[in-house]
């Protein structure tokens, strides 16, 4: 596979190797740009954003059909235009701040709230909130999409962010992200206990081969990351141990990081929708775990929270740090795990 661009288009040229099996277009591309989502690709191929070149009959037909079947020798041009630069609209949403100037805000985002507009979550995002507190202040801080946001955590998962309100703070903010100076701790309630019970867990990561959806610890490609944990405490009266309080530290910011790297170690994160299991998994379960199931399974996000944040203040240099308290949810599963 080869990309240029071209006309602010970007171009992926893929072939179908000799060995490649027979399968619909739409799948095979999928294999191929895991970056993309299946559906999208099933647009930009339905909107003619797709070449087939046949070698042997030397012509070129562009390709409207999702279904057609790709057979080895053929060659395919995606042609993807540049993303439109959507506007977010101010709207009125709570929110709370624990700390802001003239140059940051740092606030604490419930569970539920998605941070930016993206496909499915066009508006009622943190980023219309903030554009309804910070009024024309905001608008186009680090780009038109994402005003003001410097880094994001998933939809489920709670805890503190910190954003900029100027475009100096922004730079200053990216800079310190990216040379992972900036401090980020997050507290985890995963099954099992972790061993040993204080470590790292590395391992690349990019998009799960076998589902799109997911991201995991990969052998080949994917980014480099990094974890860093501790086992507070264990959970439960079972031997072993029915669960446990984790502190994360990241050493680098990957896509669903500590959900995967945990997953990958056989602990998922409690209540991970994606990630984890909603039931006990026990062949032949107590009665206390019998009552316990029918709460575990309701808890409907995963029990993550960002419970600390730190970074250098882009105007006086002063090195501040945040900390929040666990949300009650989370609070009243470690009460749950802990009486059973």
């Amino acid at each position: 596979m080869t990309t240029n661009d071209k006309n602010g288009e970007k171009q992926y040229h893929i072939r179908a190797d000799s060995g490649e099996t027979v399968k619909r277009l739409d799948r095979f591309l999928a294999d191929a740009l895991p970056d993309f989502s299946r559906s999208r690709l099933k647009g930009l191929i339905e909107t003619g954003r797709v070449v087939c070149e046949k070698a042997t009959a030397k012509s070129v037909e562009t390709i409207t059909d999702p279904s057609y079947r790709v057979k080895p020798g053929l060659s395919f041009t995606l042609n993807v235009p540049p993303a439109e630069p959507a506007t977010p609209i101010p709207q009125v949403i709570a929110l709370d701040i624990v700390y802001e100037d003239d140059q940051v805000i740092v606030l604490n985002k419930q569970a539920g709230l998605v941070v930016h507009p993206a496909p499915g979550n066009p508006d009622k995002t943190l980023v219309n909130a903030l554009l309804a507190h910070c009024g024309d202040t905001l608008s186009g801080i680090g780009g038109v999409k994402r005003p003001g946001i410097v880094h994001r955590i998933d939809k489920d998962t709670s805890g503190l962010m910190v954003v900029a309100k100027t475009d100096k703070a922004h730079a200053s903010l990216a800079a310190q992200f990216a040379e992972h100076s900036l401090e980020r701790a997050y507290l985890a309630v995963v099954w099992g206990v972790p061993r040993p019970l204080k470590g790292e867990i590395t391992g690349n990561i990019g998009r799960n081969p076998r589902n799109r959806k997911k991201m995991a610890v990969v052998n080949r490609g994917g980014k480099e990351a990094l974890t860093r944990y501790k086992v507070l405490k264990t959970l439960g009266k079972q031997t072993p141990p029915l669960a446990s309080l984790v502190e994360c530290r990241l050493a680098t910011g990957r896509t669903h990081q500590i959900r995967v790297h945990f997953t990958h170690r056989h602990h998922p994160l409690i209540g991970d929708p994606l990630y984890g299991r909603r039931d006990l998994r026990r062949a032949d379960l107590s009665e206390p775990l019998k009552e316990a199931a029918t709460s575990l399974a309701n808890f409907n996000r995963q029990a993550l929270h960002a419970y600390i944040i730190g970074f250098k203040h882009p105007e006086s240099g002063e090195f501040l740090q945040f900390k929040s308290n666990i949300p009650k949810e989370i609070e009243d599963l470690l009460d749950l795990l802990d009486k059973i």
